[in-house]
């Protein structure tokens, strides 16, 4: 190894062992809780230094784990085939992979980067690198816990088929139930030539409909609530709680079964339905594009969501993980990893669901694309299908479903985590003078939610749930990577984002992120999101058979604006209380990081060099807690001394103090004032 490359890799550890020493301190100084560190997170002052997070990863297998589990989960088996099959099948994968390549892995890669340099969430993240962009990290935040409302849903939904399932006879696979109407009509075999009727549904998408949702004609008409799905999403509440009141301690053990036993069961669920008649149609619907469709605004727009919800970016979690490990992770493996799996995931479940949909529409004798309704529940109608057309189908369905629930459950724990750490790191002396536990900043997110959550279980909740989807998860999300990218790549810069990288692990960005970063990515967002508003369209559900009154789509563009507000809300409020005599100093002020970096080697923590807020925390401590006491104490008068003594973080051996020159640092500057402070009390005790 080179002298060079020697010196970089000692470079790239130099702020974790840092940060560990500073840790060590803190941790022995008497008179002090160790929870008292934590009121470096308080957002409330953006000058804070940054420090690591007390709780750290127990090893790499478990960050690696939650960002697999979150972004192979709903995002993957429920969300992908519902956005492919509404966009028209083959020629979604066209822009989903132009996006995924020129946006959504060097934002994962950025988003990564960010939260493991600066170890807090998406608000105190973007808050230190940029403040005037403050309000995109917030605007995350809102996004998640919108979604966190209705991904539990699905959750409760995987629960009620779960049970569903232990049933001797399953209810999805006929038509002789008190549900049923007279358009129910089971798919016969190829061989008996028959043709489905005009209007007729599958038992399963009856069984959907008017079992488990007892749909409304239309969301003016909002019907009971369904008290069946009320206590599934109770239960899915709960089970989010138990896992995550630890924070990564308990979600992390969990992730270890949840978010590997779903591959399993995909791969054997995809080999079954490739061998169904009619799978090639099915498979060609999904592989061969319409070129035409990709003037279609609303499938780049699709195609930018379903990359982002999958790989978890743009929604905060992928920042908070980041923000739990250690500074010297390698975060480009991690990224690689991570966006492989999920690709992957995708095209399985993909060929999965196309292939069950080519035999359904062989069976009803109609296209693919007309075989069922596009709404959000798709993957419960084409799955329960399939699962009935495989060998000891009631084992398979009750495994297929509580697979399900494991990706939910994935899902949703990133979702609760972003917004519980982005509290925790916004109001942290609030939290723990008023709250005090962890755990019931978890429970009175996930009773909020809940609640929020209760609009999708009445009979007409399913076109609220579309409403909630297309408006809070889908229109936003690629403004918010906009401003993010804008934010960090153009105004942070991609030269002091490439330094702090190198900085953690040895080595900069490839000219490939740090282009995507600056110019193509940027552009490639900003032209859909025009392309988008001028061919705009209305969501609708079932194939364009209901159409929302106008007053939903006047509750659908509220959504999205309790996350786009915050942008320019806080950019304003920022400006207001930055310094500066008129508009371009005040703005040059929001503009500048909050970072400290060392006037030597450049890291924001380091030992040739200490911010003056740690200097002035150090004098005050020095000063007024560790004042040595009578004769009894611990304290001696020879040797090393109890307590702190800031020469022991350079000098190994202390010579006598008649004949000691000046404490100076390894800069040869002078140590700072805090060392003189303490310096008569020391000589006073060793008088005594």
């Amino acid at each position: 190894m080179s002298p060079r490359m020697d010196l970089d890799a000692m470079s790239s550890k130099h702020s974790e062992h840092s940060y560990m020493r500073y840790n060590r301190i803190a941790k022995v100084l008497p008179g002090v809780d160790d929870d008292d560190d934590e009121s470096y997170m308080d957002m409330s002052d953006d000058s804070n230094n940054l420090k690591p997070r007390q709780q750290h990863w127990a090893n790499k297998m478990q960050f690696v784990l939650a960002c697999i589990g979150y972004s192979v989960g709903l995002g993957n088996v429920w969300r992908f085939p519902y956005m492919c099959y509404k966009s028209g099948g083959g020629v979604f994968l066209v822009p989903y992979c132009i996006i995924l390549i020129i946006c959504s892995i060097p934002l994962l890669f950025m988003e990564l980067s960010v939260g493991q340099y600066t170890g807090r969430g998406p608000i105190g993240a973007l808050g230190q690198l940029c403040p005037l962009f403050k309000g995109a990290g917030l605007a995350s935040v809102v996004v998640s816990f919108l979604m966190s409302t209705y991904y539990s849903v699905i959750i409760g939904y995987s629960i009620y088929y779960f049970f569903t399932a232990f049933k001797t006879e399953m209810p999805w696979v006929d038509c002789n139930n008190r549900w049923n109407t007279p358009d129910c009509w089971v798919p016969q075999r190829v061989g008996d030539n028959t043709t489905s009727p005009p209007m007729s549904r599958t038992p399963s998408e009856e069984f959907f409909e008017n079992k488990v949702l007892q749909i409304s004609p239309g969301l003016e008409y909002p019907g009971t609530m369904r008290w069946e799905l009320f206590a599934c999403l109770i239960c899915a509440w709960l089970m989010v709680y138990f896992a995550t009141w630890k924070s990564i301690k308990s979600s992390a053990k969990v992730r270890y079964f949840t978010a590997t036993f779903p591959f399993i069961l995909i791969i054997i669920l995809m080999g079954r339905a490739v061998t169904l008649e009619g799978a090639d149609d099915g498979l060609r619907y999904f592989f061969r594009p319409n070129w035409d469709e990709l003037k279609n605004a609303n499938v780049w727009i699709n195609a930018a969501s379903q990359n982002f919800n999958s790989l978890g970016i743009t929604f905060g979690s992928m920042i908070s993980f980041a923000s739990y490990n250690k500074y010297n992770n390698n975060i480009l493996r991690d990224t690689i990893a991570v966006s492989v799996v999920n690709v992957l995931t995708s095209l399985l479940v993909g060929v999965f669901a196309f292939a069950t949909l080519g035999n359904l529409a062989l069976e009803q004798n109609t296209n693919v694309k007309d075989v069922i309704g596009d709404g959000p529940g798709l993957i419960f109608v084409v799955y329960p299908q399939a699962m009935a057309k495989m060998p000891y189908a009631q084992l398979w369905a009750v495994m297929f479903f509580f697979m399900l629930l494991c990706l939910g459950l994935n899902s949703q724990f990133a979702i609760v985590e972003v917004v519980v750490t982005s509290i925790q790191d916004g109001f942290p002396n609030w939290i723990k003078k008023h709250l005090g536990y962890h755990e019931i900043v978890v429970l009175i997110v996930s009773v909020i939610s809940f609640l929020f959550g209760l609009p999708n279980l009445i009979q007409g909740g399913i076109y609220f749930f579309q409403l909630m989807d297309h408006y809070a998860a889908s229109v936003t999300i690629m403004f918010l990577a906009f401003c993010q990218m804008i934010a960090i790549a153009w105004f942070y810069g991609t030269g002091r984002l490439s330094k702090n990288i190198k900085q953690m692990t040895g080595k900069a960005p490839s000219l490939y992120l740090k282009s995507c970063w600056i110019l193509c990515g940027p552009c490639l967002l900003f032209a859909i999101w025009i392309l988008s508003l001028i061919n705009y369209k209305e969501p609708t559900y079932h194939n364009g058979r209901y159409t929302y009154p106008d007053w939903a789509y006047g509750i659908g563009w509220m959504f999205a604006s309790f996350s786009l507000v915050c942008i320019p809300g806080y950019a304003i409020l920022n400006l207001y209380k930055a310094q500066g005599r008129d508009i371009q100093e005040r703005l040059q002020s929001a503009l500048r990081p909050n970072i400290y970096e060392c006037r030597i080697c450049g890291e924001h923590h380091c030992e040739h060099d200490f911010p003056e807020q740690e200097q002035y925390m150090l004098a005050q401590e020095l000063a007024g807690v560790y004042k040595p006491t009578v004769v009894g104490t611990n304290v001696h008068v020879t040797g090393q001394k109890s307590g702190y003594n800031p020469m022991h973080l350079h000098v190994q051996m202390e010579k006598p103090r008649d004949t000691a020159p000046p404490p100076s640092r390894d800069d040869g500057h002078e140590m700072p004032t805090t060392s003189t402070v303490n310096k008569g009390n020391l000589e006073d005790g060793q008088a005594r």
